[in-house]
């Protein structure tokens, strides 16, 4: 069974839809999503520096839409086995899923993008990733004034809060504290403001019940009820992101592919099951070299979608 993997903030760089433009019809959608979601995503994602891109309402429908077409070239009109994707990835792989159409996903990140800039702009937060040391437990990071913002894997795990207890903390476990270069505290009560905007945003949309599993970032729960899926999108606002949990949910996918632009997730995969051969979409000519078990696994999807 084919694994989708789509990648969250962080994994942005300059030019990332670049290597997507010559697909066919890959130039009319992003021209289409600039529209509706008035940036201009064709030169953001092919001209911007690192600085504009990194920027959190600029990064998340970037994000997507870089997603979306290296699936809708690797799949054509199919669906996966079973998707997952990390953060704002969730978007994409819900329209890969058949929740979202690939247009409502694109507007929903850079909504979503917004709300979460606006929320990070109320007051000083951050986050940072604790490096070495032994387990971190919740009741600790609380008391130091945190959140656990993410669980990537086991010993990968990034706290998030005021700044200030960021600077004042000491892990009990030893690790050292490397602060991350990001605009707010994702995934903890600082981004409490941007519930309510993206719940509007959610209720407006008519969902789908998907096609395919979903995995959900909270408790790596698989799900296929649209509207249940869409509600969970809305409360991870503010919860931690569990893709260790993600990971250990998926023991019969066969095959992995982390789509554009891919890295990050490749190498957790990797290292939380090691015998799952995972393929990362970095460019087109990426998708010429998928090996004929990945072809099948996609033309069985297809033909159970069709």
């Amino acid at each position: 069974m084919l694994l989708l993997l789509s990648p969250g903030q962080g994994s942005q760089s300059p030019g990332l839809l670049r290597p997507w433009l010559d697909l066919p019809g890959a130039t009319d959608s992003v021209r289409r999503w600039s529209d509706a979601t008035g940036l201009d995503l064709l030169a953001l994602g092919t001209e911007a520096p690192a600085d504009a891109v990194r920027a959190t309402e600029v990064a998340q429908p970037l994000l997507t839409a870089a997603a979306l077409l290296s699936a809708r070239a690797l799949l054509r009109d199919g669906r996966p086995g079973v998707v997952c994707g990390h953060s704002v990835g969730e978007l994409s792989a819900l329209a890969l899923a058949g929740v979202l159409t690939d247009d409502e996903a694109v507007a929903l990140a850079a909504g979503r993008g917004r709300l979460m800039a606006e929320a990070a702009a109320l007051r000083p937060t951050g986050m940072a990733a604790l490096l070495g040391g032994g387990p971190v437990e919740d009741a600790d990071v609380a008391a130091a004034g945190l959140q656990v913002a993410t669980v990537n894997v086991a010993g990968q795990v990034v706290v998030g809060g005021p700044v200030e207890a960021i600077d004042a903390w000491t892990p009990p476990s030893g690790a050292r504290v490397r602060k991350l270069d990001v605009a707010g505290a994702f995934h903890t009560e600082a981004m409490a403001p941007a519930v309510p905007g993206l719940q509007a945003l959610v209720d407006a949309l008519s969902p789908r019940d998907a096609q395919c599993d979903v995995v959900a970032n909270a408790d790596g729960a698989r799900l296929r009820g649209g509207r249940q899926l869409l509600g969970r999108l809305v409360a991870q606002l503010t919860r931690a992101v569990r893709f260790d949990l993600c990971l250990a949910a998926v023991p019969d996918a066969t095959r992995g592919v982390e789509l554009a632009p891919a890295g990050v997730l490749t190498g957790l995969a990797k290292r939380a099951l090691p015998e799952l051969p995972v393929t990362a979409l970095k460019t087109a000519d990426d998708l010429a070299s998928l090996d004929p078990a990945v072809l099948d696994l996609t033309a069985a999807a297809q033909a159970v979608s069709a």
